[in-house]
């Protein structure tokens, strides 16, 4: 399997398909690269290099019981770009992965970066505070990190049949199979890589990242997002980048990207091009 080997020894897990102007996905809690399937695909026969890489701790990385914070998955980032000579790329993430693109951005510059796309993003912050009224109690995350620790496959079960899809919704199209591999990619992933990174997607603010980033951002998000919540997310996002264009998707779950894959990835296609 292909992968580079970072500074304090972690192996880091990448697929890249093709040749051209590269894109990078960067996925979400708790799953792998293999959650942009479809978008690597699209982008290929488009012409693109599509890269996607386990962060460290999930899918065929190392199952890491350090660096499984936001600083580290953005040095891993910037390592595994310097790695492949990526330049002018475009680094599109979601929920989780959105605060890594935004961390990578803010902390090492986008020398090597075009554009980005932020979808179902955890930034600026989730979790409720004087400063984010707005945002989930940390009592949310505390359940999630206790769940997790009593009965992760269960767990890996629950998340994908109820909010993450929009599954639990009245007249949702319920897709087995795409249940069954969000519960597969997220049981390869080590359980304390997982528990650490509940924090990191919760807790981090991504506040002065947004504001530093100088290239062109676009910003996905479902209306119906229950897991990172709009009205604290997106609409925040975008106030404070410097060159974003928002998009609001109407009745739209957390998991956009697979459950409409046939809206989201032209629409990608049309901001890279732009």
């Amino acid at each position: 399997m292909p992968t580079i080997t970072t500074k304090d020894g972690t192996e880091i897990f990448y697929k890249a398909w093709g040749k051209g102007q590269p894109i990078v996905f960067h996925h979400g809690w708790p799953l792998s690269a293999d959650d942009w399937d479809n978008q690597m695909l699209f982008f290929l026969q488009h012409g693109y290099r599509v890269i996607a890489h386990d962060r460290r701790g999930h899918g065929r990385s190392t199952q890491t019981a350090i660096g499984n914070e936001m600083d580290t998955y953005a040095d891993d980032v910037a390592e595994l770009a310097a790695a492949l000579d990526l330049n002018a790329a475009i680094h599109i993430g979601h929920s989780t992965g959105g605060g890594e693109v935004a961390r990578y951005l803010g902390r090492h510059g986008t020398r090597r970066a075009a554009k980005a796309v932020l979808i179902s993003a955890v930034p600026p912050i989730m979790v409720k505070s004087d400063k984010n009224p707005g945002g989930l109690p940390i009592e949310v995350f505390d359940g999630f990190r206790a769940t997790l620790a009593a009965n992760r496959a269960q767990f890996y079960i629950d998340v994908p049949m109820g909010p993450f899809y929009g599954f639990n919704r009245p007249g949702a199209a319920i897709s087995q199979g795409v249940i069954n591999n969000w519960w597969r990619q997220g049981m390869i992933g080590g359980a304390k890589a997982h528990y650490d990174c509940i924090k990191a997607f919760s807790e981090t603010d991504f506040t002065e990242d947004l504001k530093k980033i100088d290239i062109p951002v676009l910003v996905m998000h479902g209306d119906d997002d229950q897991i990172v919540p709009f009205a604290d997310a997106a609409p925040l996002s975008a106030q404070l980048l410097k060159n974003s264009v928002l998009k609001v998707y109407k009745g739209f779950p957390h998991g956009m990207c697979t459950t409409h894959a046939d809206v989201i990835n032209p629409e990608l296609l049309a901001f890279i091009k732009g």
